[in-house]
């Protein structure tokens, strides 16, 4: 089969390779739709602690096609998404609730071959069923959901709060949904392009800024003195720290974008603490999948609006391997 693979730093190359076997308590799931998320941009960069040699893709969904020994939960033909992230549940995180800090945990499509693949093996335990109706593609939304869904359960926002969401990616354009489904009153998107500024508009913000304005002063302006709720997705320092100073007195900042590993973003803790903004860092997925795929299932977010671009396992070595084109949002890998 095919599949793309890591083999080190820097270079993703779409390889045959022998097709897996659906071993014990495992699936073997046929890819129908992957997203390429910018992990594997961090990955690809090293900037991201991964395998190598390893496939990459932790954003799929696909049909069961053999199960192995052991299997109870499913019998062939489901249509299943998959939630990559496998922990323990044994150490001392998994006991206490939060498999997101495993010790030991293993990541389908990062330490473990994932979905840029015609074919992966997956354990039962991970998969999920989706209706068998549903576009695949929208079931490959249902791992950076999850993800979303763990950083509005952080957030905890109140009907009528206001929320600034910094970068209007896929995850940015997720939250403005989610913040909007949570009743906030006031959802202000910032990000540099204006195709995605518009597109924020259409799906639930109420405003949405460029940084290169006086996006702080605009933001304080909006809330009155300041938001609620920021949500920083964009991973990149100059977010995180104009987003901690968005936030109200009181308030509280949630960070979920991936800066890369060894950046130090300078910070004043003087005013965090006089303010006492309170810092929530929203890392995974942990116990989200399943209500992610019920999402999903519903109907109830837009997703078409999302997705930019469909393309085969040839080009994800490129896709993967050069920053987003002006306007991209989400690209879907069709194996």
């Amino acid at each position: 089969m095919k599949a793309v693979r890591l083999e080190s730093i820097g270079s993703l190359i779409m390889r045959s390779v022998e097709k897996p076997v659906a071993g014990l308590g495992e699936l073997l799931v046929r890819v129908a739709a992957a997203g390429i998320c910018g992990s594997d941009r961090h990955m690809y960069k090293g900037e991201y602690p991964t395998a190598i040699p390893v496939t990459l893709g932790h954003e799929f969904c696909g049909i069961v096609e053999e199960i192995g020994d052991t299997v109870t939960r499913f019998t062939g033909g489901e249509l299943v998404t998959v939630d990559p992230n496998i922990s323990c549940g044994t150490c001392r995180a998994c006991t206490q609730a939060r498999p997101n800090l495993c010790e030991s945990l293993t990541a389908i499509g990062v330490t473990r071959d994932g979905g840029f693949a015609e074919y992966v093996a997956v354990p039962q335990a991970q998969a999920f069923v989706l209706p068998a109706d549903l576009d695949p593609v929208h079931g490959a939304f249902s791992e950076p959901l999850a993800c979303c869904i763990h950083a509005i359960d952080k957030a905890r926002i109140r009907p009528g709060d206001s929320v600034a969401i910094l970068g209007g990616g896929v995850i940015g354009l997720l939250m403005v949904q989610l913040a909007r489904l949570a009743g906030a009153g006031e959802i202000i998107l910032i990000t540099r392009q204006q195709s995605r500024r518009q597109t924020a508009l259409r799906l639930g913000a109420t405003h949405a800024f460029d940084p290169a304005s006086e996006t702080i002063a605009s933001v304080r302006e909006v809330t009155k003195g300041g938001a609620d709720v920021v949500i920083e997705c964009a991973g990149v320092s100059d977010t995180l720290q104009s987003g901690l100073k968005m936030a109200r007195r009181g308030g509280t900042f949630v960070l979920f974008g991936v800066t890369p590993a060894g950046v130090e973003v300078p910070v004043l803790p003087f005013d965090l603490l006089v303010n006492e903004v309170d810092i929530r860092p929203a890392y995974l997925n942990p116990f989200t999948h399943s209500r992610a795929a019920a999402m999903v299932a519903s109907g109830v977010l837009e997703l078409n609006a999302l997705v930019t671009k469909t393309i085969g396992l040839e080009e994800v070595a490129d896709v993967v391997g050069n920053a987003p084109l002006p306007g991209e949002i989400k690209v879907i890998v069709r194996p």
